[in-house]
């Protein structure tokens, strides 16, 4: 395929009705890019924040690689997002067949096809980070996930190397650690949704909130810390992934600085014009174990491949953010 027809094509994005599956696809919109949208596909029609999106061909997840075997397709590259992202879920059968057996078939379809991949990994699998945040992809197998969601995305990168060491790969591809990821589009997620949006809730409805009290000597409540990055920033390092494009590897993408969820929840409290409200409440033993007490991405791996655009601040972020959900209730 020539590079004008790879142009012409499309991208095939799974968990296009996804937070950032839906940012993304939007953003192709923007930039006049056609897409075919795999998902459940009764949720690309009842998710109200996806009002205004053009999702182009729409597709069923089960019904994906029928497709793709009915006729040739051409893709100028597959972006792949989809998962269950439910950090609680138990059902190890459940996640190896959603998680990493349905993204080795889309990396064997992407290698036998010669179409150039991006796939969402986590920062989950880095655990309690005993091991830092270094996206040292020859430390990866000593890495130890924390849930078993996590563990489903180390393992994939762990094959994905194993893949190319073999010689069976795109002729692109990158995976990214994603972080703590925040922004317009995720309220279909429910409890699973970022802080910032429980919080705008929460004030809203009762003028305060709820953080975790700490339960680690050395750290106060509420000073538990993650690298929270806005959506728009990791819809542009995808892009970017495939427009220089990257040649391959399992990057980071937060933003490089953590910050705690007292500066998050005030941040919130300042752009809605509410007085502080915390309320500090004991983190639920059953995952209390499992509680990341401080995330922060290592980004000079992504910043040596050329990406140099600044990430947005916190603060700036959860300003655009909430305005975005004011402006939601109002229309």
């Amino acid at each position: 395929m020539s590079v004008a027809q790879q142009n012409e094509s499309p991208l095939l994005v799974t968990g296009a009705a996804g937070f950032i599956g839906s940012q993304f696809v939007r953003a192709c919109n923007e930039r006049g890019i056609p897409v075919v949208s795999v998902d459940e596909v009764e949720q690309f029609s009842n998710r109200t924040e996806h009002a205004g999106i053009d999702f182009g061909e729409k597709l069923d997840i089960g019904n994906l690689f029928d497709w793709l075997a009915a006729a040739s397709r051409s893709f100028r590259g597959i972006v792949h997002l989809g998962a269950c992202s439910d950090t609680t879920e138990t059902d190890q059968v459940f996640l190896d067949r959603v998680n990493l057996g349905y993204s080795k078939n889309i990396w064997n379809y992407a290698t036998a096809h010669a179409t150039p991949l991006v796939y969402a990994s986590s920062a989950a699998t880095y655990g309690a980070g005993e091991q830092g945040y270094e996206d040292d992809e020859g430390n990866f197998d000593k890495l130890k996930a924390l849930n078993l969601y996590g563990d489903s995305k180390l393992k994939f990168d762990i094959w994905a190397l194993e893949q190319e060491e073999k010689g069976i790969e795109p002729p692109a591809w990158s995976g990214f650690k994603f972080f703590n990821v925040y922004g317009p589009g995720e309220r279909h997620k429910g409890r699973m949704s970022s802080v910032v949006l429980q919080a705008f809730d929460k004030i809203r409805l009762t003028g305060g909130m709820e953080l975790f009290r700490s339960h680690r000597e050395g750290i106060e409540d509420g000073h538990q810390s993650r690298d929270f990055i806005f959506v728009d920033d990791v819809v542009d390092v995808l892009f970017f992934a495939l427009e220089e494009p990257i040649r391959r590897g399992v990057y980071n993408l937060g933003t490089g600085k953590a910050r705690p969820f007292y500066d998050l929840a005030r941040a919130v409290f300042n752009t809605l014009e509410v007085p502080e409200n915390i309320i500090f409440i004991d983190t639920p033993e059953a995952i209390r174990d499992q509680y990341q007490y401080f995330t922060e991405a290592s980004m000079e791996k992504l910043r040596g491949e050329g990406y140099d655009k600044p990430f947005t601040s916190l603060e700036d972020g959860v300003r655009k953010y909430v305005q975005a959900l004011l402006a939601a209730e109002s229309s």
